[in-house]
C-alpha cells in the first residue's frame, strides 16, 4: 500500500471549547461529537453539509450508539445514562453523582462485543481525593474498575481482531497496550506502545482496518498514525495546536474526522489559530472500522 498524506478537504467552523468523543453514525450517515464545556452534542452530515446540535442537561464527556435504539449511552461529567437527544429524556444507569469531588468522566468507547467503557480524570486537583480510573459498565451490575491510578484517561480503542486494547494516561505521555479478553471483558499484560514528546499529550485514538493506531496529540498540533509495532508511520500536521480526538467515517470509512479545542488558549494564540475548536475532515487512503454499538 502506498501511503499518501491525508488531505484536508473540509473544516466545520464550530469553535468548540473542548470538542471530543467523535464517532461516525453509519445509520444516520453523520459524524457525532461533543463540546464538553458547552454541554452540546453535534452531528454533521458531510454530504449535505448539514450541522445539527443539541443542548444537554450535563456536560457530555463521551458517548456511544445503542443497538436498535435511538438513544445514546452517555458518560456525563458525573454519571452514566441512556440519553435521548431529541427529548432530553435521561435514564440514569450510574449516578447522577457517582464520582467524588474533583473528578469527572472523560474519554470512553464501546468495545468490540458491545460493552461501554468510560474513564475518569482529575479535573480539580485541590478537591480530588484519589485518582482517576478506567471502568467497564455491566448494565446489570454497574461499574468495574479495570485500570487505576490514572490522571487523565484517554485514547481508548481496540485492535481490529479485538485482542488488544489501547489506553493512554495523557499526563504520563504514554499510550499503553493490553491483552483484551472479550469474554470476560478484562485486560492484562500492560506494555508501553508509544510515547510522546515533551509538552505533547496523547488524546483520543482510533484504529484503522490494517491495525494502525491514529492518535490526536494535544499540544503537538498533529495526528500520528502508529503501526502495530508502535512505530510512527504517518504524521498529519494540523492548523491548530490542540487536536483532541479522531474517527473514521463517510460512506467508505475513508474520511478521518478530527475534533479540536480552544480551551486554555490565550487571545494571541487564538488569533494565530483562527480554526481552533473546529472539526477537520481529511481524505485518506486508509479504511476505518465500523463503530461498535451497545448491546442491551
Amino acid at each position: 500500500m502506498v501511503v499518501a498524506v491525508p488531505e484536508l478537504v473540509h473544516t466545520v467552523g464550530v469553535t468548540n471549547e473542548l470538542g471530543e468523543g467523535v464517532l461516525w453514525n453509519e445509520k444516520r450517515r453523520s459524524v457525532w461529537w461533543t463540546d464538553i464545556e458547552s454541554s452540546t452534542l453535534f452531528a454533521y452530515d458531510p454530504v449535505s453539509d448539514m450541522l445539527e446540535s443539541w443542548d444537554t442537561p450535563h456536560r457530555v464527556a463521551c458517548f456511544g450508539f445503542v443497538e436498535e435504539d435511538d438513544r445514546l449511552i452517555v458518560a456525563f461529567d458525573r454519571g452514566i445514562a441512556l440519553y435521548d437527544p431529541a427529548t432530553s429524556a435521561t435514564d440514569w444507569l450510574v449516578g447522577p453523582d457517582a464520582l467524588g469531588d474533583g473528578l469527572r468522566f472523560n474519554d470512553g468507547k464501546i468495545d468490540p462485543v458491545g460493552r461501554f467503557w468510560a474513564g475518569t480524570m482529575i479535573e480539580n486537583p485541590d478537591r480530588a481525593h484519589g485518582s482517576g480510573a478506567l471502568y467497564s459498565l455491566d448494565l446489570q451490575l454497574g461499574l468495574t474498575e479495570q485500570i487505576g491510578g490514572v490522571r487523565i484517561s484517554n485514547g481508548l480503542c481496540w485492535s481490529p481482531d479485538g485482542s488488544v486494547m489501547y489506553h493512554a494516561d495523557s499526563l504520563k505521555k504514554e499510550i499503553h497496550a493490553y491483552r483484551f479478553d472479550p469474554v470476560l471483558g478484562t485486560v492484562s499484560g500492560r506494555r508501553v506502545f508509544a510515547a510522546t514528546a515533551k509538552g505533547v499529550h496523547p488524546d483520543g485514538s482510533t484504529v484503522d482496518s490494517a491495525g494502525g493506531l491514529w492518535n490526536a496529540q494535544w499540544g503537538g498540533g498533529q495526528v500520528v498514525r502508529y503501526s502495530e509495532d508502535g512505530d510512527k508511520s504517518l504524521v498529519i500536521d494540523l492548523p491548530v495546536s490542540q487536536p483532541t480526538c479522531v474517527a473514521f467515517g463517510g460512506e467508505k470509512l475513508d474520511l478521518l474526522f478530527v475534533t479540536s479545542a480552544r480551551a486554555g488558549l490565550s487571545d494571541k494564540r487564538l488569533a494565530d489559530e483562527p480554526m481552533a475548536g473546529g472539526l477537520f475532515v481529511y481524505q485518506t487512503n486508509f479504511i476505518g472500522l465500523p463503530v461498535s454499538r451497545l448491546k442491551q
